[in-house]
């Protein structure tokens, strides 16, 4: 049995593509026999300011949503990462073995970053290692990802590869990336050459998932798309990445095909597609934003929820890092 390891932020409300693009899958993985650890990553979020309050609001909201999506605690690990000290004890070991070049070479801090570089946080710039920590502090061997995270496992394999070599062990074990199954790439509702986000400033680029359904059809409706007619095939939707974006978002909700949905719609105007692909989201969407709801009513079972994860979680990781901190040269702490 391997041990599968992945983490969301919880800031912002999670869209519809962080659904159809990770949590959908996180919901069938733990349909397996390997041993499913998810993990609400507040560590991560802090790399940028976050208000207090909204950042406790928000943790409840994604455990609440998780669970609404189908992630059982009872078969899976649910926690939050500050819960857990061996995140960031082995955090800063990380930090001590990775490289400055290393780190330099990761894209996403630059886009992150944007021009003014030098004015974002230092945890931004060294949160790679936390990642690769997060993973390793469980000696998880699985990590689900999309194409934009690969950089992030090949980094996390080289800070162990190091850590391995400096101390002549053979400890942390080499990540495999899952790559998700085929789905949907969202796209903004207003530009569809854009990843729909979460932090995005117009509420209008996406589908929440706990927006309801009055919401979503107004979204739908509203979603930018062009003159012309839904062709009769994929090919003619090279050029059309607003037409292209509904289309697999309806795909991946419907479970039609492609082809099947541009079938039925070819040669027509977007006001008929747009009406069916509103009632699909709508039949898929809402009852996971009423069940969120419920559960974020009974913050008192959410905290049980994530306590009872922590504690199964620290019992994996805390004698994983305390054996990491021996072989670096620490002595024991306090029991």
């Amino acid at each position: 049995m391997a041990r599968i390891f992945s983490g969301i932020q919880p800031t912002g409300i999670a869209t519809l593509g962080n659904y159809l693009g990770a949590l959908r899958n996180w919901v069938e993985l733990q349909q397996g026999e390997d041993e499913c650890i998810y993990c609400l990553v507040d560590l991560h979020a802090i790399t940028t300011f976050q208000e207090p309050a909204a950042l406790r609001e928000q943790t409840y909201t994604m455990a609440a949503l998780l669970l609404a999506c189908g992630i059982k605690p009872e078969r899976s690990i649910l926690f939050h990462q500050s819960a857990v000290s061996a995140h960031a004890r082995l955090g800063w070991i990380f930090n001590c073995v990775a490289r400055m070049g290393w780190l330099n070479r990761m894209t996403q801090f630059k886009d992150k970053a944007g021009k003014d570089r030098e004015a974002v946080s230092t945890g931004l710039f060294v949160y790679p290692n936390l990642m690769a920590a997060d993973i390793h502090a469980y000696h998880a061997t699985k990590v689900p990802v999309g194409d934009d995270q690969l950089q992030h496992i090949e980094l996390a394999n080289d800070i162990a590869e190091k850590f391995n070599h400096d101390f002549g062990v053979s400890f942390f074990p080499r990540i495999e990336p899952v790559i998700l199954k085929e789905t949907a790439r969202v796209m903004s509702l207003r530009d569809g050459t854009k990843k729909m986000s979460k932090s995005d400033p117009s509420d209008q680029s996406r589908i929440n998932m706990t927006d309801d359904a009055d919401m979503i059809s107004s979204k739908i409706r509203k979603a930018k798309t062009d003159p012309e007619p839904l062709p009769d095939n994929l090919a003619a939707l090279a050029e059309r990445p607003e037409a292209r974006n509904l289309l697999g978002i309806f795909a991946a909700v419907s479970g039609e095909s492609q082809e099947a949905l541009l079938a039925r719609f070819a040669g027509g105007g977007f006001g008929p597609f747009k009406s069916a692909l509103a009632e699909a989201l709508v039949a898929h969407v809402e009852p996971i934003g009423r069940r969120t709801r419920e559960y974020l009513a009974d913050k008192a079972e959410l905290d049980r929820i994530l306590r009872e994860g922590a504690r199964r979680a620290a019992g994996i990781a805390g004698p994983i890092v305390e054996k990491a901190e021996r072989i670096v040269g620490f002595l024991p702490g306090a029991a």
